[in-house]
């Protein structure tokens, strides 16, 4: 990891701190599977069909489900909108209070609604809470990472991240981080044998 660090420079964290915890929810799943131009487009039309001074959940429940589509939302994407705020609004997604949560519990919460699985509450403990001791092992960036920063001949599996990033802890998040900044390097940077401590 010292060698990535020197590689990469200082850990510049970058979280999302306007809005509500609904509103990154609502954000997180608009932009899933989407380039990231695409999904700001979409976002902006899905949150331009709302009153800013009502309550967000309320009017998504309330919204007709072509109106969400002609936003640009998929029938699944719209779908998983109303079930998140169906919900928040009948408190078993307690959506404001989550900071409060230790991480097994935020996932426990979020994972319930559909179209958010342990990749979207690991993302949202990581940029949206700051949470630093978060590690992704599904996350296929991570994995590449991992694979090239430790010079693996093959792409890890979830349990050999979680081995790796075991060392990390209790900033795996950091490491995560770290793993992503690798494969913005130049080719070439990791090549050749491990070096020796």
């Amino acid at each position: 990891m010292a060698e990535v660090i020197g590689k990469v420079g200082p850990f510049t964290p970058r979280a999302m701190a306007g809005g509500t915890h609904f509103d990154a929810l609502v954000r997180s799943i608009v932009y899933q599977q989407l380039s990231g131009k695409a999904a700001a487009t979409i976002h902006s039309r899905v949150i331009a069909l709302f009153d800013r001074d009502t309550a967000l959940p309320q009017q998504i429940v309330a919204a007709e489900h072509a109106v969400l589509r002609g936003a640009g939302l998929s029938n699944q994407k719209a779908s998983y909108l109303r079930n998140l705020a169906e919900h928040t609004l009948d408190g078993s997604l307690p959506t404001e209070s989550l900071h409060e949560l230790d991480d097994q519990r935020i996932i426990e919460a979020l994972t319930q609604v559909k179209g958010i699985g342990r990749w979207s509450a690991q993302m949202f403990m990581m940029f949206r809470l700051g949470r630093l001791d978060v590690l992704p092992d599904l996350d296929l960036g991570v994995q590449k990472g991992i694979q090239l920063a430790y010079r693996m001949r093959k792409l890890p599996k979830p349990a050999k991240v979680l081995e790796t990033g075991a060392k990390w802890a209790p900033y795996r998040t950091v490491g995560s981080w770290y793993m992503w900044r690798v494969l913005e390097l130049p080719p070439g940077s990791f090549v050749g044998p491990r070096p020796r401590p």
